[in-house]
């Protein structure tokens, strides 16, 4: 093979593994099991719904493609053993499946947060799974994929973002009829502006709901600053 060639097979190579990146960054994780443990964020571009309340708006485009080597490469840079693979919506992107089982066997901690529209079938198992259930509020509750409620796993948990009072009793009565709890944790978080963290805390205590209760502890600290 003359060495035009090799060169070319090689860029050929390379373009099969990227992925367009938003962007990564260490933080605090702010959410989930994983709230409060130093975490590396690698942040997929795009996505295919538009919640009504998203935080991260500026993932719907651009970005710049990266080789998953070179991605690995930064994630190890920072020297802390948590990664969370989020976005946008991450499963939009077909590679970011080898990147998880990559994370994996490089022998990280691996979340993933996912919008539950896409199927996390083929998610490797060792990947902790933070899928939201889109409530009436989002505006893209026709879009929840209910087929991955039956592959959730006590490693998984599910997340619903809380827009009302309405949404509330929704999400609860979703959480009694899938029976929720009893298969993974199940996590409820108020919507800023539209549902105080104190009204969500005292319905889910008059209730006593199978659910826990959680803020975004990194919007607590840094606001709505991106990439924090």
């Amino acid at each position: 093979m003359n060495a035009v060639a090799s060169r070319a097979g090689a860029v050929e190579a390379t373009s099969t593994d990227r992925l367009r990146i938003t962007e990564i960054f260490l933080s605090l994780q702010g959410e989930a099991r994983d709230a409060g443990w130093p975490t590396v964020f690698v942040r997929l571009t795009g996505c295919p719904l538009r919640c009504q309340y998203c935080d991260t708006a500026y993932a719907f485009h651009g970005g710049e493609w990266r080789g998953i080597e070179a991605i690995l490469a930064e994630v190890e840079g920072h020297g802390v053993r948590h990664v969370c693979v989020t976005g946008g919506e991450p499963l939009s992107q077909k590679r970011c499946l080898a990147l998880l089982s990559r994370l994996c066997d490089a022998g990280y901690a691996v979340s993933l947060e996912t919008s539950g529209a896409i199927d996390i079938g083929d998610v490797d198992p060792r990947v902790s799974r933070v899928v939201d259930i889109k409530t009436p509020g989002s505006g893209e509750a026709a879009r929840n994929r209910w087929e991955n409620l039956a592959l959730l796993t006590p490693r998984d948990q599910v997340k619903f973002v809380i827009c009302s009072r309405t949404d509330f009793e929704w999400a609860r009565d979703t959480v009694a009829e899938h029976q929720l709890d009893r298969c993974c944790e199940v996590l409820f978080s108020p919507s800023h502006a539209q549902v105080s963290a104190r009204e969500l805390a005292d319905w889910i205590v008059a209730e006593k709901l199978p659910v826990r209760f959680q803020m975004q502890l990194h919007k607590q600290l840094w606001g709505e600053e991106p990439g924090r």
